[in-house]
Order: C-alpha cells, then sequence, then structure tokens
C-alpha cells in the first residue's frame, strides 16, 4: 500500500485516546477517601494519596503508609444520528477491564531512624490518571471512525517532600507516563471499519511511548489548634505539561502496513485547595474543602501524525482550556464508645466539570461532555486493641504488622449534560449524545 493510502486511511482513524472522563482524556478519582469528597482533596492531602494530591501532604503522614485500591466502573454512551440512527456504546464491558487502580507507599525518614532528616518524607505512587476504555458496535453509524479504543496509560510518580516548618511544606514528584504489559494490551489500541479500497476491512492502529513531567507543591497551615491540628490549611499544586512521544503501527485485517508516529500532550494543571476544620477535638473531626483547577488543555493544539514514509498529516483538536470545581466534606469520630480501636469517616462531594472539545474535532472515542459529579464515602480505620473483620489484629502483632489498618469506600455518579455535535470535520459523527458513569471505589490502607 502506498503512503497516500496510507495517509487516507490514518487521516480517518487517528484521533485522541479514548477515555470516559467527563474531562477529555483524565481520570480524576485516585483514592477512595479523596472520590468520596468529591476529588477535594489537595489542601486536607493527610494520607499517603498526597503523592498524587499534594506531595507537600505527604509531611503530615507518621511513619510508614500505604495504599492500594482500584475502581469498579460502569456506564453507558447514547448516540442519535441526525437521521435517527441509534446506537449504544460502553467501556469495554459492563465493568471497566482492567479497572483503574492506585498505589501509594510514604515514608517518614525520622520514623526509619534517620531522625537528622525527620522533615523529610519519600514517597511512590503508581495511578492511572489518565485513559480507559470506549467500545461501539462494529456495524454502527460511525464504525468508520471509530468501534473501539484504548489508552492504558500507568503515572509513575516518585515523591520527595520537605517539611519547613509548622506552616510551610513543600513536595516534588515526577511523573512518568507508560505503558505496561499487564495493564489492558499495554498500548494503545484505536480500532475502525475500513472505507473504499478497504471497505469491510478491519483497521487498526496502535503505540507505545514514556513520557515525563513533574508536580510541585506547597501546603500552607495559618492555624491549628492546642493539640497541632490544622484547622485551616491552603494548598496549591502545579503540574507540567508532558509529552508522550507515541510510536505504532497501522494493521489492515491484522497485517502491518506502516509505521506511525504522533505526541500525546497531556496538560499543565493548576490547582488552588482551602480547607477548614470547624470542629476538630479529640473526639469528633469535620472538615469543609474548596478545589479549583485550570487544565490546560489548550495545549493540545494538533496530533500531528508522521508516516514512515516521510508523509505527515496534520490532525487539528485545537481544545481549549477548561476549569474544574470541587467542593468536599469530612466527618469523623475518633475512638467513639460505640466503637472503640476505631476512626469512623463519613464523607460526600460535589465536582463540576467543564468540556474542553470543541464540535468541529469532537471524537466518540473521547466522550468530553459537561458533567456534575455527586460522591458519597465512608472510611473505616482500625487501630489499637481493634480487630478487622472481628479477626485480624489491628495493632503490632511483630514489628513487621502494621499498627493500623483501614477501609476506605466510595461510590460517585457522573450526570452528564446532553450535546449535539454539528459540522464535525468527519460528518458520521454529527448527532446527540448522552452519557452515563457510575464508579464505586476500594481503597486498603496499611499504617506501620
Amino acid at each position: 500500500m502506498n503512503w497516500i493510502w496510507c495517509s487516507v486511511i490514518l487521516m480517518m482513524i487517528f484521533s485522541f485516546p479514548s477515555t470516559t472522563s467527563a474531562q477529555a482524556i483524565r481520570f480524576q478519582p485516585q483514592g477512595a477517601a479523596s472520590a468520596g469528597q468529591g476529588n477535594a482533596f489537595a489542601a486536607q492531602a493527610d494520607d499517603a494519596s498526597a503523592i498524587h494530591f499534594n506531595p507537600a501532604g505527604l509531611t503530615q503522614v507518621d511513619g510508614i503508609q500505604s495504599i492500594v485500591g482500584s475502581t469498579l466502573m460502569g456506564g453507558s454512551i447514547k448516540y442519535k444520528s441526525p437521521a435517527g440512527l441509534d446506537t449504544r456504546g460502553d467501556f469495554g464491558g459492563s465493568i471497566l477491564s482492567p479497572p483503574p487502580s492506585h498505589f501509594y507507599l510514604s515514608a517518614n525518614l525520622g520514623a526509619l531512624g534517620a531522625s537528622t532528616v525527620s522533615p523529610l518524607t519519600l514517597g511512590l505512587g503508581l495511578i492511572s490518571s489518565f485513559g480507559s476504555n470506549t467500545r461501539y458496535p462494529v456495524d454502527g453509524p460511525f464504525n468508520t471512525a471509530i468501534t473501539s479504543a484504548a489508552l492504558p496509560l500507568l503515572d509513575i510518580k516518585p515523591t520527595v517532600a520537605y517539611k519547613i516548618n509548622d506552616q510551610l511544606a513543600i513536595g516534588v514528584s515526577a511523573d512518568i507516563y507508560t505503558f505496561a504489559s499487564f495493564l489492558g494490551q499495554g498500548h494503545i489500541e484505536q480500532k475502525q471499519v475500513g472505507v473504499g479500497p478497504l471497505s469491510g476491512a478491519s483497521v487498526e492502529l496502535n503505540g507505545t511511548g514514556t513520557g515525563a513531567g513533574a508536580t510541585v507543591s506547597l501546603l500552607y497551615t495559618p492555624l491549628r489548634n492546642g493539640d497541632g491540628k490544622p484547622i485551616t490549611s491552603i494548598g496549591l499544586v502545579y503540574r507540567t505539561q508532558a509529552v508522550v512521544p507515541l510510536s505504532g503501527s497501522l494493521l489492515v485485517n491484522g497485517a502491518k502496513v506502516a509505521d506511525a508516529s504522533t505526541n500525546l500532550v497531556l496538560p499543565q494543571i493548576y490547582t488552588g485547595a482551602i480547607a477548614i476544620w470547624p470542629v476538630r477535638t479529640n473526639e469528633r473531626e469535620w472538615k469543609l474543602e474548596l478545589d479549583v483547577e485550570y487544565v490546560g488543555w489548550k495545549s493540545n493544539r494538533d496530533l500531528d501524525v508522521h508516516l514512515s514514509s516521510g508523509g505527515t498529516i496534520p490532525q487539528p483538536q485545537q481544545w481549549k482550556t477548561v476549569t474544574v470545581v470541587a467542593v468536599g466534606t469530612e466527618y469523623k469520630w475518633l475512638n467513639p464508645a460505640w466503637l472503640p480501636h476505631w476512626d469512623i469517616a463519613v464523607r460526600s462531594g460535589y465536582t463540576r466539570t467543564e468540556d474542553p472539545v470543541p464540535d468541529t474535532t469532537f471524537n466518540p472515542g473521547v466522550i468530553s461532555l459537561p458533567s456534575n459529579t455527586l460522591s458519597i464515602g465512608a472510611g473505616f480505620l482500625c487501630k489499637g486493641q481493634g480487630r478487622f473483620f472481628g479477626m485480624v489484629p489491628c495493632g503490632e502483632v511483630t514489628a513487621l504488622w502494621p499498627k493500623g489498618i483501614g477501609l476506605d469506600v466510595a461510590f460517585q455518579e457522573w450526570f452528564y449534560e446532553p450535546r449535539a455535535i454539528a459540522g464535525n470535520l468527519n460528518p458520521t459523527v454529527n448527532g446527540a449524545y448522552h452519557a452515563y458513569v457510575h464508579l464505586g471505589i476500594v481503597s486498603a490502607k496499611f499504617l506501620f
């Protein structure tokens, strides 16, 4: 096949990799404690998931702490063409597989015996901050534009945080974006049904790559109570833009016909957050938080495809910067008389997410619609003489046994606003879109 045919095919099929998040390809829930509060956590950031939300918050985490969890995600995408044809897509099945997951590990160096550097805390995170699956029927109305797409992108986050004084802490983490064989297919993958000389053929584009960015943050705590716990905290977080170079292949009915490459641009993000605790005693805590983010999707101006034949296909995107506003609350009972040796938390929150993708470059593989997210959650932390599930001791049994075991759960419902697409560069995707998504997030926590 000559480079002209390669160009035509790629121009029709190559678009931004898919996800199911309301905000283009970004997946915001990265832990059950934060998800239960509508992801409003950058000013609180008091467990190991601070590695993602605000690295400076790691200075509040004593000893060694680990969090591991996953997200069960379901829902569907409904489409109606201007001619009245209906179709429905999903996220690779009734439940997204592989599920977006998260792992965090933090260690205060003072707890490891290095008392001279006790203000220093190190961390490592493995998360799925961008990417998911989208799947449509192969005989759908826009099957020549897309039938399925996947972006199983892994974010590796080595982190360091330093406590300057009781009021100010700073944190820095690297963001290493890559692919791994244990996540889905281990690469970006998008499929469609061919047209013209390839009518009815299965056309696939896939690729892999690695890119890097960084996160810089601070946590300012101007007010504390008599026990030294924050009653007002301010978090500022900056995530740099990252470019992931992608190299892969164009396949027709499973046979390679060309090499192709492009650059996946991930946005810079500015976050400002404030948390206050109207109640914070030895028995109860009540927190309120507001987070505001500016997500710089305007850096995604194009997605030019470079062919092994030497040709280049312009792929305009023209996305725009959007605002995300999240409010959340958490109420805790600390070692209550009705459940001694436990801390119990209930949480709720709301997130408003705007849509960065214009009609002209909208692709059904990127379900980007304005959304309102409602969240609820709960947390259970067992310590001392308590027993997890009535059987597992929560206090230190041996030197390697955790001194606390926790479980956080959350549920989110994403209420998407309907969107009518008109004037698209690919007329087959014009029409009305509506989607709904529900999430269940579980995180297990271990304190050492």
